[in-house]
């Protein structure tokens, strides 16, 4: 059985989990928002799927992320994180995900912890400090 400390501590570490890689996906969709869509657009084009499939990387790196912080919708916002950074490691990261980056770490690192502690909270759920439990 759970203590009281114990179930709030996990709440917590919830609560810092969905506030980090919410805040740190969000800024790169921020980033994308400032820079107009043309890029991701072209990218999908490139590889013949329409271009308005290229939108859908604000649902994935401002939308989503906002939901994940706020805690609405957390698991299915996490699981929408989760395919943007998929969809980021096809399009733009596929030659670099067997190796290794100038420092010894992989070189997709930062895209594969943004994957992986989105699967987390799609997993382990919002916590209580969150606008709904699901």
């Amino acid at each position: 059985m759970s203590t009281p400390v114990t179930v709030a501590s996990a709440d917590a570490g919830k609560l810092l989990l969905r506030l980090t890689v919410g805040a740190l996906v969000l800024l790169h969709g921020i980033a994308k928002v400032l820079a107009g869509p043309a890029f991701v657009v072209g990218l999908v084009e490139k590889l013949g799927m329409p271009g308005a499939f290229g939108y859908a990387v604000y649902l994935g790196e401002v939308i989503a992320p906002l939901a994940m912080i706020l805690g609405l919708w957390t698991r299915i916002a996490a699981l929408i994180v989760a395919l943007s950074m998929v969809a980021a490691i096809l399009l733009v990261h596929m030659g670099e995900l067997f190796t290794l980056g100038q420092s010894g770490g992989w070189a997709l690192e930062l895209q594969g912890m943004f994957l992986f502690t989105a699967l987390a909270v799609a997993l382990i759920g919002p916590g209580r400090y969150a606008i709904s439990r699901s």
